[in-house]
């Protein structure tokens, strides 16, 4: 899935509670969550650019809350999962708001279009896998061949050389 549910915890209980006096321990620079994931300043910033971060101001420094770093988090994983980034941003709105029927059903459907896709993948890789595995016993063994008739040619030769 997406998200685990321990990230799903996390991202509700966060995500819900507005609080005024959050620690310093509960907030993060850009340069600590770059470090932390291994992206760019830069990426953490488009990120903020289309709407899917959202940290607060402290003048011109970015503040991010235990929300952000959850949806980093979700983003990056999102995307190794092969997800867009449009994908990410509409499972966030929907998982944002009030939770209707209609849009829990547009959410699992759209896991469910990802699903299929990436079984398609693992199909394919599977499939891929097989033929080089074939390709790479086709090699091995023209090599073997080639090692066996060298050998052969060899014997030959030192024999007729006795035998003349």
């Amino acid at each position: 899935m997406f998200w685990s549910h321990s990230d799903e915890v996390a991202f509700q209980s966060r995500f819900y509670e507005h609080r005024e006096d959050s620690s310093v321990a509960d907030t993060f620079k850009i340069s600590e969550l770059a470090k932390e994931f291994g992206v760019t300043t830069r990426s953490i910033r488009f990120y903020e650019d289309v709407g899917l971060l959202q940290p607060e101001r402290d003048g011109t420094i970015r503040v991010y809350q235990r929300r952000d770093k959850t949806r980093l988090k979700l983003i990056l994983r999102g995307k190794r999962l092969g997800f867009s980034l449009a994908e990410i941003r509409e499972l966030f709105d929907l998982y944002d708001t009030n939770q209707s029927d209609s849009q829990l059903q547009q959410m699992i459907k759209i896991i469910d279009d990802k699903q299929a896709k990436l079984q398609r993948q693992l199909d394919d890789i599977e499939v891929m896998m097989q033929e080089l595995n074939t390709a790479k016993a086709r090699c091995q063994q023209a090599l073997d061949d080639k090692s066996t008739n060298r050998k052969r040619r060899k014997n030959n030769h030192s024999q007729s050389k006795y035998e003349g």
